[in-house]
């Protein structure tokens, strides 16, 4: 049964996660400040950590930096009442695996963490730079460049491109997207892709209505070309 430890401060949502965490089928702890979650993290070892951000005694960007340094197999969905983009990406800059911002249903996130515990199993490895066309992406740092000169992607552009990378060459569908990316087992409108997809290409492409890189296969989805 894999485990999982909660380092949230609030505690009532610790106890509506906890409890549905474990109608799911998982073992969870939990720990209520930053540095009594960053030591139970090392002590027990648990196949994810669910990591809210603003945390009292030791914040959770700095929880996620010692943890990823000390663990780096470990993966980490960030819990965070912030909108802005800023936060989102020092968050995985420093290594976090997902995000979730608050408020958020229970299903979404437990889909999030079943989507990254598949991928941790799976082994799969990104490489933290990758080039294509005249196009560079730093996966770690969250940099993509465009002949050279910086473009601005979304948390979630970025994402999406990890995904493609992993899927070089292959066909993929709206819904593979959705499961990936989001972390959603269903979703109420696919569209939601083809409108990410759009804004992608406006970045990323020379000619966004004859692209290079990703590429409509319609009816189905879209294949990535590298």
């Amino acid at each position: 049964m894999e485990r999982i430890l909660i380092i949230e401060d609030e505690k009532d949502m610790v106890t509506g996660l906890k409890f549905n965490l474990e109608a799911s089928g998982f073992t969870v702890l939990a720990a209520y400040d930053g540095e009594e979650g960053y030591k139970l993290a090392l002590e027990k070892q648990p196949d994810l950590i669910i990591l809210d951000l603003m945390l009292p005694k030791r914040n959770g960007y700095d929880v996620c930096r010692s943890l990823k340094q000390e663990i780096p197999q470990i993966p980490i969905v960030m819990l965070t009442a912030r909108g802005e983009e800023a936060d989102i990406v020092l968050g995985l800059e420093l290594g976090a695996d997902d995000y979730i911002t608050k408020p958020f249903s229970v299903l979404e996130l437990i889909a999030r963490i079943k989507s990254v515990l598949r991928r941790t199993k799976s082994g799969t490895q990104i490489p933290e730079k990758y080039r294509f066309g005249n196009l560079e992406v730093d996966f770690k740092k969250y940099d993509a460049r465009k002949k050279g000169k910086p473009i601005t992607l979304s948390p979630r552009e970025y994402e999406i491109l990890k995904y493609f990378v992993e899927k070089q060459g292959e066909i993929v569908s709206r819904e593979d997207l959705l499961n990936a990316v989001w972390g959603y087992e269903s979703f109420p409108n696919t569209r939601t892709v083809d409108t990410h997809i759009a804004k992608l290409r406006q970045k990323i492409e020379d000619k966004p209505d004859d692209p290079q890189h990703v590429i409509t296969i319609h009816g189905i989805g879209y294949k990535f070309l590298g």
